[in-house]
């Protein structure tokens, strides 16, 4: 199915401005003062940028045009994301995800931590941001310079997730069966937002993660 295009970003009302204003807490809740401030600057330029590129397109959008949108310096945007690409491949939740991971209790099993720390996030940030995802996969799909720097970002993930999970668990960070689960989980959560959006935006994200998940998790039984 072809996926459908991603709806205009204009700045939302109503309930979609109470569910942003509810992400915005979210992301900020595990970060300190100045972390906030710069979260809130990152924001603001990624959201001038989504902009931008929803109504002229990827290509034809320049940092100048972003920062100006932002009301930032060039030298600014540069210092929150050093390529254009960084304003597609990176986001503003690993601090939510390792707050989540590091509140489960330690003797959960490892898979069942990272189903209870990733989930729920998720679920509130496709509420506030599902066109924001939509148009992000998009790009993905179809940027060379995006989706070979994406893959550095999920390493990236990957090492955090690890070495968050490595602390709780006494086990050390290259532990190849700890690094074999979490890569394996961030797989099948990057295949379930993928057919997601193969599918047009349809069904909830958070459901199809679980999904995929409960898919696996019955393969290995059998």
């Amino acid at each position: 199915m072809t996926p459908a295009p991603p709806k205009s970003l204009s700045s939302p009302s109503g309930p979609a401005a109470a569910s942003a204003e509810g992400l915005e807490e979210l992301l900020a809740a595990p970060l300190g003062l100045r972390e906030r401030k710069k979260l809130k600057t990152r924001r603001a330029i990624r959201a001038a940028a989504f902009r931008r590129f929803s109504t002229q397109g990827y290509d034809a959008t320049t940092v100048d045009q972003i920062a100006a949108d932002a009301d930032v310096s060039p030298s600014t945007f540069f210092r929150y994301f050093p390529t254009k690409e960084d304003l597609i491949i990176s986001d503003d939740y690993d601090p939510v995800m390792e707050a989540a991971l590091r509140a489960r209790p330690r003797d959960e099993p490892v898979m069942q931590s990272m189903r209870e720390a990733i989930l729920p996030a998720l679920r509130q940030v496709i509420g506030a941001a599902g066109e924001e995802m939509m148009l992000r996969m998009r790009l993905l799909n179809e940027v060379p310079a995006i989706r070979s720097r994406s893959a550095l970002e999920m390493i990236r993930s990957r090492d955090l997730v690890v070495a968050v999970l490595a602390e709780r668990t006494g086990r050390p960070d290259d532990d190849l069966g700890l690094r074999a689960l979490v890569s394996a989980t961030l797989a099948v959560y990057g295949e379930a937002v993928e057919h997601w959006y193969r599918n047009g935006g349809e069904g909830n994200v958070a459901d199809l993660c679980e999904q995929a998940l409960d898919a696996v998790a019955e393969a290995f039984r059998d």
